[in-house]
């Protein structure tokens, strides 16, 4: 089942199964149906090893895991970490683990989580590895589009912005992988998905496409998921400044949309998504970081509860 296949943690979003997703996804409706605070997990403790910043991700699964019942500790900055005096991730993660029943961990390099699911005795998640991956970002936007009247089979899904850092777009194309989507591949052309992503959506038979100006097909969309440009994570400052307000979508793009079309974004916003376009019922960026919650609390639930 879910909890044996999934026991060293969820580390890549590759290694979900169409069915994986479904139940998972299946647990995070049952979360919200109930939506009471239990004490599931209310002798585990959860370790929260934050060495990039978050506040979505990290804040979530620590309300997640309060709201099972269990308790948390952790860090949410690598310099109070004993990393600073030279010690290796791995000897943290082994250190940590006799502290705790489960790690979520965020790094900026993109083995991070892989290297210390190698050294743990207990479940590794990954909250986000470099510019690698975000997977239980994915699974929680996979959410959001179903419990906001979308289907994963046949939807026209725009994804738009930095696809080469983007570790969430990495996650969530591969995740979309396991469904019949046509995925419209929305970026500068210095940004677009890196040759490996695309290797692997083409080995999975994914349809897919490579454009650089949205509002073409805004028309044809049932979501459109933006992202940020990632100036952290583009070694070059006149790259960044050359890309970093290449997409703006404004209120008048709705207009061009069809009556069920969805905006979504992982947060945070920087300039690409007009405030004025917030109140729009079509904009569910900030609904989509409520599906956080019940998605992390069935992660956690299936993961560390006996």
């Amino acid at each position: 089942m879910f909890k044996e296949k999934f026991k060293e943690g969820i580390i890549t979003a590759k290694d979900f199964t169409r069915d994986d997703i479904d139940y998972i996804l299946n647990r995070a409706q049952e979360m919200i149906r109930n939506d009471i605070n239990s004490q599931l997990l209310s002798n585990k403790i959860l370790a929260t090893l934050f060495f990039e910043p978050s506040t979505r991700t990290r804040l979530s699964f620590e309300s997640s895991m309060h709201r099972l019942g269990g308790s948390v500790i952790g860090f949410h900055k690598g310099d109070v970490s004993s990393t600073t005096k030279g010690e290796s991730l791995a000897d943290t993660i082994r250190t940590v683990e006799n502290y705790s029943d489960g790690i979520v961990i965020r790094h900026n390099l993109e083995g991070a989580a892989k290297l210390a699911a190698k050294f743990s005795r207990i479940p590794i998640i990954n909250a986000g590895s470099g510019s690698g991956e975000h997977p239980t970002q994915a699974l929680l936007d996979l959410l959001t589009i179903t419990q906001e009247g979308q289907k994963l089979d046949g939807m026209n899904i725009g994804i738009m912005g930095d696809l080469k850092y983007g570790r969430t777009v990495h996650s969530l194309t591969i995740l979309l992988s396991n469904y019949d989507a046509n995925i419209y591949l929305i970026s500068p052309n210095e940004l677009m998905l890196r040759n490996r992503d695309k290797d692997f959506l083409q080995k999975r038979q994914v349809k897919y496409k490579e454009i650089t100006q949205y509002r073409k097909i805004l028309d044809v969309l049932d979501v459109l998921y933006m992202t940020r440009i990632q100036k952290e994570r583009i070694p070059d400052v006149e790259e960044y400044d050359k890309v970093k307000s290449f997409y703006v979508f404004r209120k008048d793009d709705l207009n061009n949309t069809k009556d069920n079309f969805k905006l979504m974004h992982p947060l945070p916003r920087i300039t690409e998504i007009s405030p004025e376009v917030d109140s729009s019922p079509k904009a569910i960026y900030f609904k989509q970081t409520y599906y956080g919650i019940p998605m992390r609390k069935a992660i956690l639930a299936e993961l560390l509860s006996d």
